[in-house]
């Protein structure tokens, strides 16, 4: 007869706890590309090109420049964080910390689950850490073009570079999300199991739009495409 441990309990909960959270986010991707104007993020790309194109005819760069301003110090803010904790958790490392090893974590305690924790955790906070680097990289970029006097390039690559950075911006986050499951994982795999499931319902709403477009300057909002084009 096969016991079944509370070892055992990792193998299971977590690969379905990440199962359930890529899932969601290949569902996600699957709507921004085909059917951008039910997320928030056609909804929000939307009022980005509305705000470019507007910027761009009135010749209002200044408080565009302030605009862009406020993102790239958002970006490096997290960029810096996401980096900082890395090295803490690099650090911590090379410690060997036991605090994670206690009977109060139902779970696999073995070190060598115990370093699969800490890289998988250290991944994210790099992969967030990138994103938000190329987000602070377009914005940089949408401030050059802007700024740029007498400038005769079409507008729509300054559109591509200011929904660039969002997008990049979205990935970090995104990543920063995945770092607090595998954080919870810490305690156990039922915490992070639980968190997994809890966080897909709260992004679930987070992420879905359900107002229509509003019609900038009185044209009919455009349903597709409200995403990046390469």
């Amino acid at each position: 007869m096969v016991i079944f441990q509370k070892e055992n309990l990792d193998l299971v909960l977590v690969p379905f706890g990440l199962l359930i959270m890529f899932g969601y986010h290949l569902f996600l991707l699957y709507r921004y590309l085909n059917l951008p104007h039910t997320t928030i993020f056609g909804y929000e790309n939307n009022d980005k090109i509305a705000w470019v194109d507007k910027i761009m005819k009135e010749e209002n760069r200044e408080s565009a420049l302030v605009v862009l301003g406020s993102n790239i110090s958002g970006a490096t803010f997290l960029a810096t964080v996401s980096l900082s904790l890395s090295s803490l958790l690099g650090a911590w490392i090379a410690n060997n910390s036991n605090i994670f090893q206690s009977e109060l974590i139902y779970g696999d305690r073995r070190p060598s689950t115990l370093s699969i924790k800490f890289v998988s955790l250290l991944v994210c906070f790099i992969l967030a850490f990138s994103c938000f680097v190329q987000s602070t990289r377009s914005f940089i970029h949408a401030n050059y073009l802007i700024s740029m006097p007498d400038s005769d390039f079409p507008v729509k690559y300054v559109e591509r570079a200011v929904l660039t950075g969002g997008d990049m911006w979205s990935l970090g986050l995104r990543a920063l999300y995945f770092a607090i499951n595998l954080l919870l994982w810490f305690f156990g795999p039922i915490p992070m199991f639980a968190t997994s499931v809890g966080m897909v319902l709260l992004l679930h709403y987070l992420d879905t739009n359900t107002i229509p477009l509003h019609k900038h300057g009185g044209v009919a909002a455009p349903k597709q495409p409200l995403c990046r084009t390469v």
